[in-house]
């Protein structure tokens, strides 16, 4: 398999000399470097990789350059290489530059020059940077093609022939790894294993179980973890929950350039185990119990863990659409979130997305990147204010979206995949087709409670109250101390994040949420 390419571009010889040094030092053994010293020589051999179907992971790019910025020659390169890295190489008075291309080409970083030593102020950037181009960009395909005429006898004996030589199971996904071995229609703890994770804790007792993986859980996982808690965090899905399948957070604080939802919490969940957090993934929590000292949860595989404190941070599940001829459709061609590992399939296709928040909005300005056409749903007269204004003035920017507003989706039909949806005008009445290859459903959230309903007190909407609240709503408290920050009606059992009751949606405040309860629960531990 041919080496992706990493290009780095600059005028200045001396300079450029010295990035391919450091380059080839640190990754020649994984990448081919090639090196430009001009903008219009950089995007002929990217037109020449292009043709050549070659694989480019990271273009490093000059500002100051004569006749083509760094700037313009990254716009240009966006457009044949959207999934590559993009870094611009600034001076110190070039910092609005930088800015300019992080909203005009989707910089994703910018280092000032010099950079030494690279161990300190290169490396880790583009090591970052490189690892999210490898865990979402697919690998050119090496077997054997077939290429001939659907209905050829000659083509369909051909196919046959490769699919004796290859093996063909009835069931699918068959999942392929890169040892050779595989596994088919395995379930969500079978493929957590198989890919190294944790599915079985390895005490019987922790300081502290936290449920849910979404920035909160993480958060309070990383903090108790290095203030020396034997913690445990238990998460269904993958980590990152509702954040970690955002296309781009770009109003996260540090991130002048946006930051995934996956870039982020893979960052926060390596963060979490590096100080020692044991987290368990694919398992569901079936039920809570009280059993004074410890509180109980039990697990989908029938498994119980023990522990003094725990902390629900569970965060939010997509509402489903509720029309006619979705459900058969959920995973083909209906999807729930960004669902980025299928952008590539609907390269050059049609797509719509229903939602008028912001991570609807995000998830139109990711897919434009791919699709031929993106529609955003909305049932409101407009975007605003319903969604931040950075994201509606980009959008309004970008040609291949439209934005249908006073629409409510009302149907959806296809042949085994979609293929048609209707659209209500809300306004007026009348309905209308559009033919679409997918659709992406940003529709709300609801509190993931259902675990602990009759355990914690919940309020009229499903999320968990929490702290000065429960004397708010009168509950009745057992203990003859106060509720602590963050407490539930449970002593000992605590909430973080968006499925607590009057919690602040936001990532930020998560993330906030979830460190802050660790402070109540080294409190309660005091108690115990």
């Amino acid at each position: 398999m041919a080496k992706p390419v990493l290009l780095a571009v600059d005028d200045d010889r001396e300079v450029l000399g010295a990035v391919e040094r450091d380059l080839r030092r640190r990754y020649a053994d994984r990448y081919r470097i090639l090196t430009a010293t001009s903008g219009a020589e950089a995007l002929e051999a990217i037109r020449q990789l292009r043709k050549r179907a070659g694989s480019v992971a990271l273009f490093l790019v000059d500002q100051r350059m004569p006749q083509m910025t760094g700037t313009m020659l990254l716009c240009s390169a966006r457009k044949l290489y959207p999934e590559a890295m993009r870094v611009l190489l600034t001076a110190y008075a070039d910092t609005e530059a930088a800015i300019a291309a992080i909203n005009e080409c989707g910089l994703h970083h910018y280092l000032m020059k010099p950079w030494d030593p690279p161990e300190q102020r290169l490396y880790p950037v583009l090591d970052d940077l490189l690892a999210e181009w490898a865990a979402r960009v697919r690998p050119a395909f090496e077997g054997i093609r077939v290429v001939g005429s659907r209905w050829s006898p000659q083509s369909y004996a051909s196919r046959e022939l490769v699919v004796s030589i290859a093996g063909e199971s009835p069931r699918l996904p068959v999942v392929l790894f890169p040892d050779g071995s595989s596994l088919i229609a395995p379930d969500q703890a079978e493929l957590a294993g198989k890919a190294g994770l944790h599915t079985s804790a390895a005490r019987p007792f922790y300081d502290v179980v936290i449920i849910g993986g979404g920035p909160a859980g993480l958060a309070n996982a990383v903090y108790a973890a290095s203030e020396g808690l034997h913690a445990l965090l238990i998460e269904q899905h993958a980590p990152g929950g509702q954040a970690g399948t955002s296309s781009m957070i770009e109003n996260y604080l540090g991130f002048p350039g946006g930051v995934t939802g996956a870039d982020l919490a893979q960052r926060a969940a390596a963060q979490a185990r590096r100080f020692g957090a044991e987290m368990l993934v694919g398992r569901s929590v079936t039920g809570l119990r009280r059993e004074d000292p410890y509180r109980i949860v039990s697990l989908g595989d029938g498994k119980e863990v023990s522990s003094h404190a725990l902390v629900l941070a569970t965060g939010m599940a997509v509402r489903e659409l509720d029309i006619p001829g979705v459900a058969p459709l959920i995973g083909a061609g209906v999807y729930y979130g960004a669902a980025m590992s299928e952008a590539a399939l609907y390269r050059g296709q049609d797509v719509a997305i229903v939602g008028g928040a912001n991570s609807a909005g995000q998830g139109a300005l990711f897919f434009s990147r791919y699709a031929r056409s993106v529609t955003l749903v909305v049932r409101k007269p407009s975007l605003s204010p319903a969604m931040s204004r950075y994201l509606v003035d980009r959008i309004e920017a970008t040609e291949n979206i439209r934005v249908l507003t006073h629409s409510e989706l009302i149907e959806a039909r296809g042949d085994g995949h979609l293929e048609r949806l209707a659209l209500r005008d809300a306004a007026g009445g009348g309905t209308r087709w559009l033919d679409v290859a997918a659709l992406f459903v940003f529709i709300g959230v609801a509190p993931r409670t259902e675990a602990f309903a009759g355990f914690v007190e919940l309020d009229e909407k499903g999320f968990i109250v929490t702290g000065p609240d429960l004397s708010r709503r009168k509950v009745a408290w057992p203990l003859e101390r106060d509720p602590l920050m963050f407490e539930t009606s449970v002593p000992g059992v605590f909430s973080a994040g968006d499925v607590r009751s009057g919690a602040n949606r936001r990532i930020a405040a998560a993330v906030g949420e979830g460190s802050a309860t660790i402070y109540s629960v080294h409190r309660y531990l005091q108690t115990v």
